[in-house]
């Protein structure tokens, strides 16, 4: 009883393409009613056999099958113990042959593994890819081997043999073998070959290099020389003949191209094979020489190449078809003659086909202006490649019939006319070279608007030519539009008016704005108008604008009204306030100027911090300058206290009370501490005069500036006088009171010059008439007295003069300053002299004598006054520049650093408690009194500790984050604040620094104590909590969409409201927490909006899966759009759900009933697209597709049935159920 097992047809198919060449004995002829056998269709695999072995016809088909190599290959070798490099075995695995084995590896990536052998010699077992085994195999032959060397002798022709192209079978040889194979050049005349590595690898080596020259030794070269006009006979046409010899031989021919001068024939092979090619090509030349003779013609050498024809494919046809070889001239020959070369009966054919290849091709020449010719190409040879499609003769080498070439011809020539004739014209104007640059415009704007509207080209000449000639070319039409335009254009530009605006540089950026934005609108304004702005580097202030005489009158207007509100809006004031409330001005984080500049619509600038001027610069409309003045000034007042005051001085003596360079008025304003005082602008007319400052230097310099006044008024009588700048000083006095002592006798008032001034030698004396010479009689006596340098000397002790000259002579330099220049000087150090010199003039010797003993007694007395002991720790002063300045306003700053001594502790009797340490000692010397004062000032300075008691439970938030909270503080109030650490718990934080901090410290600690515990008890009462019972299904509901209801109330009530986690018990229970009030109110709220989510009802309605998508929309915003409409909630089934039609609507009923209506008629109106898209899909369905629903059952059935086949194995008698 047979079986069968069904397959598809597919399958079976490809399985028997493989085993079509293959007869199955005993097969039927194959019909439709054969069924086949499984082993006929699924032949078996081999049984294992010898290689030799037959095993019938199943095994021939897998025979077929190649074997697939492994990447990975192990090779195994030994390495015997008397030619191992490395013998010690005591540290196996560890010493150097372990550390050559992981380089080798590293650098090859095979895996070597290392054994020892009972002979102790070394076996190595390699890993890899056979490439990396290979190199790895070499280097351990060369590093854990010893090495020898051998030679062996070869031919030296048979070198490159053994080289191998590029070295690569020297390379493969050397890592076949493990060796290093040493190869003489070839111009060195020693043949040997010198072979290094082990025993086994010299041996294989020296075999394979014998080898590859016993095999050269069988081989031979001849080179044989033949006429080169034979050649062609010898290699046949297309090289058939001598392909023919070298298959039949064995032998490799090479014969020279044509083009090469060389007549040598090379025969490389087997001896024997040589031996029988050179007999072969001796023959044919040989019958060749004696039966070819030879003919000369005369052809064009223009038609030379087409004789040749393309790689000379032409030469070769000819030497096929008749047996002739046609011998060209060289390229770079003047010669025309063409040899012919064969047997006499087919030299006549061949001649006629060399007349009709030269004559294949004729060349006629077109005539077509120049200037057509680009337009016949065409942009990026458009035209041209067209005209090679329609005539693809024309442009073809090789004509057939000479009634074809002459129609293609003369098709081109009428082309190249109508070209001409019908579609292109040009036209030629002269336009003045001055207009070229207008008539191209900004980036070539308007010319390539002619050539894009008009399609036409028009060609401009280069500045540098100076030529008014304007070629235009194209479509006659367009030709003639093109022209009356450019003549229009030109027309215009010569009525065009250039007129010159002068408008202040300053001004410019103003007008032309951030990127150009303000210019391009007033360019939009005038479009025909060209405004030029002058260079940047240039600083010119004319403005170019040029264009119609109408429109650039109107663009000038429409500027200098622009130029008027801009130099309105430039009005500036300077505004003196001191430079101690800028900042106050400046407010906090610019806030205060800032609020000032968007008020008044003003631009104020401050001068830097490193400054000196006190200046504010208001810049703006009057008016609001002014505006912006007031409130900056009332500031200033408000914070001072200053006084503001004005007098009334005749406009015609401002000029006169200010002086030269505001030298009068600056004195007047330092004399009286620094007031401000504001004159009006000249030639206002005012005679207000403002004072700015404290009460009483406000009335002092009012005073002043009305006596000057008076002064002017009465007799405004000046005089300048000449006198050295070193003895200005000296005039002056010390605090003014030799210079004040003038001004009391005679009323005159003297006005030296300020450092910035050129002039530094005058001196401009005021007042009245007699005031004024009696001034300039005294003064001039003390620079008389003063040019009157004399020398004199007296004594100061030895032990002073050090005071004198250390660093660097700044008491000396002092002395020179103050007393007009007297020079001061004292004995070499190391004399024992006691007498100085002075040299200077005779008042400023005489004073500075008197200085010098001043000094001397102050030292003195600095010597044997008392010491003055403070103890304190010197490290609890904050900085020693603070101790100096301290010290210093005491008198003994220049004695400070060289009497203060911090000398090492040494407590005596053990008693380290009551004695103070002297390194903690400040030992103060000089004056008693002084001494006094400077211990009471460096005492103050001496920091003190307090404990400040605050709790440990808002030490955390003094500190702040990453310690923000302290540092402010300590950098606020210049103290250090110590805060215990977490595990002390302790309350008391400590504050260390002067005095007066401390206690400010203390007070803003206090404060943010209580700030905190104003925050814990709102924290106390924002911790109200109330819970609240909800079903978990209305919990989505309370939350909203992306949490937008549970935000909202979150917001409006300042609750914080907690909903329950997956998984915790309570899962209906909301916490809300906040004020008590506020919570409250949030439970109501959430429970009014569960009342109305009660209300609500749910419908399950079924709606055609199919038109889901198109009811939901676009990423959801149909169905969005459709929820909010109705006001319901519509969920619809997930992916993969039981019931995938089921569509929930959740709402009041009556929406949810209006909802469904909505959702059903959707699903009507959608269902009839549907029906029909499916309906079309089925007709445009292939037939293999509707097969088995239509057409003959019992076809359905054999193509249901599948393939068949007999006595499968798994049908047999023992696997049948």
């Amino acid at each position: 009883m047979s079986s069968v097992a069904v397959l598809t047809q597919e399958s079976f198919a490809e399985h028997r393409s493989g085993l079509k060449d293959v007869e199955i004995t005993g097969r039927v002829p194959e019909d439709e009613a054969y069924i086949p056998t499984y082993l006929e269709a699924f032949p078996p695999l081999p049984d294992k056999g010898t290689p030799g072995e037959k095993t019938g016809e199943p095994a021939s088909v897998w025979s077929k099958i190649r074997p697939i190599k492994a990447s990975v290959i192990t090779q195994v070798f030994h390495v015997p113990l008397e030619e191992r490099r490395y013998k010690d075995n005591s540290q196996f695995g560890e010493g150097e042959e372990a550390k050559v084995c992981l380089d080798i590896m590293q650098k090859t990536g095979a895996h070597i593994e290392l054994s020892l052998a009972k002979d102790q010699g070394l076996s190595i077992m390699v890993t890899g890819k056979l490439d990396s085994v290979m190199k790895a195999r070499k280097e351990i032959v060369a590093r854990l081997q010893t090495q020898a060397s051998a030679t062996v002798l070869i031919p030296k022709e048979h070198h490159r043999f053994v080289i191998g192209k590029n070295g690569e079978k020297l390379q493969e040889l050397e890592l076949k073998t493990a060796t290093k194979i040493a190869i003489p050049r070839s111009d060195d005349p020693n043949a040997n070959i010198r072979i290094t590595g082990t025993k086994d690898g010299i041996e294989k080596a020296r075999h394979e290099i014998q080898l590859i020259s016993a095999e050269q030794d069988k081989r031979a070269v001849e080179r044989l020389s033949f006429e080169k006009a034979f050649h062609p006979f010898i290699a046949g046409a297309y090289n058939q003949l001598v392909q023919e010899v070298s298959q039949e031989t064995g032998a490799r021919i090479s014969i020279p191209p044509p083009s090469v001068p060389k007549d040598e024939i090379v025969i490389t092979g087997e001896k024997e094979a040589v031996a029988m090619a050179i007999a072969r090509i001796r023959a044919i030349y040989e019958e060749k020489k004696r039966k070819t003779t030879t003919i000369s013609v005369e052809v064009k050498k223009s038609q030379h190449k087409y004789i040749v024809g393309p790689k000379g494919n032409t030469l070769q046809e000819i030497l096929e078809n008749t047996g002739v070889s046609v011998e060209m001239p060289p390229l770079d020959s003047g010669s025309e003659t063409i040899i012919l070369r064969g047997e006499p009966d087919k030299l006549g054919p061949a001649l006629t086909q060399v007349y009709a290849k030269a004559k294949s091709v004729i060349v006629v020449e077109v005539i077509a202006p120049a200037w057509l010719h680009r337009f016949i190409i065409g942009k990026k040879g458009q035209n041209i490649s067209r005209i090679t499609q329609q005539l693809p003769k024309a442009m073809l080498r090789c004509f057939r019939e000479e009634e074809e070439k002459s129609r293609d011809v003369q098709s081109l020539s009428i082309l190249f006319f109508s070209l001409q004739m019908a579609r292109m014209d040009y036209a030629e104007i002269n336009i003045d070279h001055r207009f070229h640059r207008h008539l191209i415009g900004k980036n070539g704007a308007n010319i390539n608007r002619v050539k894009e509207q008009y399609k036409v080209s028009v060609r401009i000449p280069q500045d540098s030519e100076r030529c008014g000639l304007v070629r235009i070319e194209g479509d006659p039409q367009g030709v003639q539009l093109a022209r009356k335009e450019l003549m229009d254009m030109a027309q215009r530009m010569e009525n065009e008016r250039t007129k010159d605006l002068i408008i202040e540089h300053k001004f410019h950026r103003t007008i032309i704005g951030q990127k150009g934005e303000k210019i391009k609108e007033v360019r939009d304004k005038f479009p025909e108008v060209i405004i030029i702005f002058p260079d940047q580097q240039q600083k010119s202030d004319i403005v170019q604008l040029r264009g119609p005489k109408n429109e650039v009158e109107k663009c000038v207007k429409f500027l200098q009204k622009l130029i008027a509100e801009l130099v309105e809006s430039s009005f500036s004031v300077s505004v003196p306030i001191h430079k101690q409330f800028h900042k106050n001005i400046i407010g906090k984080g610019g806030a205060n100027i800032k609020k000032i500049r968007e008020e008044t619509n003003t631009k104020i600038d401050l001068p830097t911090e490193n400054s000196n001027s006190e200046m504010i610069v208001i810049t703006g409309k009057k008016s609001s300058c002014e505006a912006a003045r007031d409130r900056i000034l009332a500031i200033q007042n408000e914070l001072a206290n200053l006084k503001e005051a004005e007098v009334s001085i005749p406009a015609k003596l401002h000029n006169s009370l200010i002086g030269s360079k505001g030298s009068l008025v600056r004195s007047v304003m330092e004399e009286c501490g620094g007031v401000h005082i504001h004159f009006p602008a000249e030639g206002s007319g005012l005679d207000k005069v403002t004072i700015r400052g404290p009460a009483e230097e406000v009335e002092r310099a009012r005073r002043q500036l009305l006596q000057l006044a008076e002064e002017k008024q009465v007799n405004n009588f000046s005089v300048a006088l000449q006198a050295k700048p070193e003895y200005h000083k000296f005039l002056i006095g010390k605090g003014g009171a030799n210079i004040r002592r003038v001004r009391d006798r005679t009323g005159a008032r003297i006005i030296f010059p300020s450092p910035d001034e050129p002039e530094q030698e005058h001196i401009t004396i005021m007042g009245k008439e007699e005031a004024v010479w009696l001034a300039q009689k005294e003064l001039e006596t003390l620079i008389k007295n003063l040019d009157d340098v004399i020398e004199d000397s007296m004594v100061v002790d030895p032990r002073h003069h050090r005071h004198f000259v250390c660093r660097r002579g700044q008491v000396l330099r002092e002395l020179a300053e103050e007393y007009g220049g007297v020079a001061v000087s004292f004995p070499r150090t190391g004399t024992q002299s006691d007498n100085i010199t002075l040299k200077g003039p005779r008042e400023c010797v005489d004073a500075a004598k008197k200085r010098i003993q001043e000094i001397v007694q102050d030292l003195v007395s600095f010597i044997s006054s008392p010491c003055i002991h403070i103890a304190c720790k010197c490290s609890d002063f904050s900085a020693m520049s603070s101790i100096y300045n301290t010290v210093r306003q005491f008198g003994v700053t220049l004695f400070f650093f060289l009497s203060i001594k911090l000398e090492p502790a040494s407590p005596e009797n053990g008693d380290t408690d009551l004695i103070p340490r002297k390194c903690d000692i400040i030992i103060v010397t000089g004056q008693a009194e002084k001494c006094e004062l400077a211990c009471a000032a460096l005492l103050a300075l001496v920091p003190v500790t307090i404990d400040v008691e605050v709790s440990y439970d808002l030490h955390r938030y003094i500190i702040g984050q990453k310690g923000a909270g302290i540092r402010k503080m300590m950098e606020d109030y210049e103290v250090n604040i110590w805060v215990p650490q977490p595990e002390q718990q302790s309350d008391i934080i400590k504050i260390t620094g002067q005095v007066a901090s401390v206690e400010r410290a203390k007070q803003g600690l206090l404060e943010r104590v209580k700030e905190l515990q104003a925050e814990q008890e709102d924290r106390a009462l924002r911790s109200y909590k109330v819970t609240l019972s909800v079903d978990p299904k209305y919990h989505p509901k309370i939350i909203g969409r992306k949490g937008a209801v549970i935000s909202q109330i979150r917001k409006d009530y300042d609750v914080n409201v907690q909903f329950p986690d997956k998984g915790e018990e309570q899962q209906d229970v909301i916490v809300i927490s906040g004020y008590e009030r506020n919570a409250n109110e949030a439970r109501a709220a959430i429970e009014q909006l569960v009342a109305a989510l009660q209300d609500m009802v749910s419908e399950d309605i079924r709606l055609d899966r199919r038109v889901h998508a198109r009811i939901i929309g676009a990423r959801g915003k149909a169905i969005r759009k459709l929820m909010e409409e109705f006001k319901v909630d519509i969920r619809f089934p997930q992916p993969g759900s039981e019931d995938p039609s089921k569509v929930t609507v959740t709402g009041l009923p009556e929406n949810v009933d209006n909802a469904i209506d909505h959702l059903l008629n959707l699903e009507e109106e959608y269902m009839l697209s549907v029906t029909e898209t499916e309906t079309m899909a089925s007709y445009m369905k292939p037939p293999s597709k509707t097969m088995g629903t239509g057409g003959n059952d019992e076809d359905n059935k054999a193509l249901a049935k599948g393939f068949v086949v007999r006595d499968a194995p798994w049908n047999a008698q023992g696997n049948k159920v």
